[in-house]
């Protein structure tokens, strides 16, 4: 076991809360270490619908806060990643059957102001016809109604929280578990274990916070069980959230949101310019011993819906990748998977007045502010160690130093710098690394340059740097969470570059 190393924070898994978690604490000057048991993002940070928004359908549960802060926070994230965040115009088509004009009405005009200032455009009544030169939808749907939320890379959102901490001077262990944590002497001894190398090292920080996601409860008891606090361990209800990919179903930009007898919606969202993505479920997850997968009743379910709307209906033949993510949600005890509440809850355990904060919930948008949160939960031990307050959402997350409004001039800039390129292909690598492109092209001026075509717009380039500077360890990390070319490639493409990337030494 190697030597102690003392921290004044210790963040437990490396999905979106804990990587903002720890972004926001470094950038305040703590020192930060963080560690994750498997693949950053590698459960639920990538398996979710991709939006930054305030959940409309949420209104009809009263959750107006939870609602009211995604809003918020979805001006802060398109201002501070304006790379890989970006507005995206919804179209909700009307069916007599389900909600009234009026209740919709009333939902968007609230949608549109509960969260204060917000720069995209109103919500509106429109005509279906005039939002597609194409129409995919059924005869006899003709009226509707069209809003603004925004979509976002999610895996790379975690990334870039990860690369931003590191540059804070925050530790990031990828594929290192917690294995052991105990409350001695005043701070906290815990033993991390590589899962590769299964080499151990001890870690000593002041303050825990249990991020673990569909994993949560499980560490809180085990860091937790010997506490005396009143505090009690919070209960979690695990909701599995599943999606289907296929060929694009529409030309235009936006996307659609159906209503579903149910009272559930579905999306349909043009993803990577050649599909449609399409999602998403709530069906309840017993356990996570063996991952999260689509089941053939949430298939159904998904082509039911759009099927519904669609006049070319879409079959299981149609489907080319399927994708499912957990939601570790607080139980609110609520017999509708639906109806559990999306909203965070911070479970402070001060057993000996050494802390930890087990974070429960949550969704992307809000991950920011959930990190603020968090932080305010830590006062008391922190505050003193601290050199200044809240700051995440002023500084741009690596590769999004730009204003919002100007990315199309640096894809422009990206281009003229670049002319022998392929302009998808810098396209594609300026929606993954903003400004970083620069360091990933250098000086390049051809695209034989950047090494070997694997297809699907991956360059070898591109992969040096992921597993240089992005963490990534194995094939899956680099086809299907730093980007999304696996999509774009065939299955002896893929299976060569796996093979190309197990046998090379990075």
């Amino acid at each position: 076991m190697k030597h102690s190393e003392s921290y004044d924070l210790l963040v437990i898994g490396g999905g979106i809360n804990g990587a903002g978690v720890a972004r926001d604490a470094a950038g305040r000057g703590l020192a930060v270490a963080l560690c994750e048991q498997g693949d950053f993002a590698g459960a639920t940070s990538s398996a979710s619908t991709k939006l930054i928004h305030g959940g409309l359908r949420y209104l009809e549960y009263y959750e107006f806060r939870l609602v009211a802060e995604a809003l918020r926070e979805r001006e802060h994230l398109l201002n501070i990643a304006p790379h890989i965040a970006w507005p995206l115009r919804f179209v909700m088509p009307h069916v007599n059957s389900l909600r009234p004009r009026w209740m919709i009405r009333l939902g968007l005009w609230l949608y549109d102001h509960i969260g204060g200032r917000i720069s995209l455009p109103h919500s509106k009544a429109i005509k279906l016809a005039d939002m597609s030169k194409n129409n995919p939808l059924r005869a006899g749907l003709t009226n509707g109604f069209a809003y603004s939320d925004a979509w976002v890379d999610d895996a790379r959102m975690v990334i870039l929280n990860l690369l931003s901490a590191q540059e804070h001077g925050a530790a990031i262990y990828a594929r290192t578990k917690l294995i052991s944590a105990a409350r001695v002497a005043g701070k906290w001894e815990c033993v991390l274990e590589n899962s590769i190398t299964k080499e151990t090292k001890k870690i000593v920080a002041r303050t825990l916070v249990n991020t673990a996601g569909p994993w949560v409860a499980e560490m809180d008891k085990m860091i937790n069980a010997d506490a005396k606090s009143s505090n009690r361990h919070a209960a979690v209800k695990l909701v599995r959230g599943s999606h289907i990919i296929v060929p694009k179903l529409f030309p235009e930009a936006h996307a659609y949101i159906l209503q579903n007898a149910d009272k559930r919606i579905v999306f349909m969202i043009p993803y990577e310019d050649e599909f449609t993505l399409i999602g998403t479920t709530d069906a309840p997850q017993e356990n996570m011993d063996n991952g999260a997968h689509i089941t053939d009743e949430e298939e159904t379910y998904l082509m039911t819906s759009v099927n519904g709307y669609l006049a070319k209906p879409i079959t299981r033949d149609d489907i080319v990748w399927r994708y499912s993510g957990v939601r570790p949600l607080f139980d609110d005890e609520s017999d509708n998977p639906s109806a559990v509440t999306r909203d965070y809850n911070l479970i402070l355990q001060d057993d000996q007045n050494v802390p930890c904060v087990s974070v429960y919930g949550g969704k992307i948008t809000t991950y920011r502010r959930l990190a603020e949160s968090v932080l305010d939960e830590l006062k008391p031990w922190l505050s003193p160690l601290s050199h200044r307050a809240s700051w995440t959402k002023e500084e741009a997350l690596p590769g999004g130093e730009f204003k919002r409004a100007d990315r199309t001039d640096e894809l422009h800039r990206l281009h003229q710098k670049y002319p022998a390129m392929d302009t998808n292909y810098l396209d594609k690598l300026f929606a993954r690394h903003g400004l970083r492109a620069h360091i990933i092209l250098k000086e390049t001026q051809t695209i034989e340059e950047l090494g070997i075509d694997f297809g699907g717009g991956l360059r070898q380039r591109e992969v040096d740097y992921l597993a240089l500077h992005e963490w990534a360890h194995n094939a899956e990390d680099i086809l299907w969470r730093r980007t999304k070319c696996g999509l774009h490639m065939s299955a002896e493409q893929q299976a060569a570059f796996t093979e190309y990337f197990a046998s090379s030494k990075y």
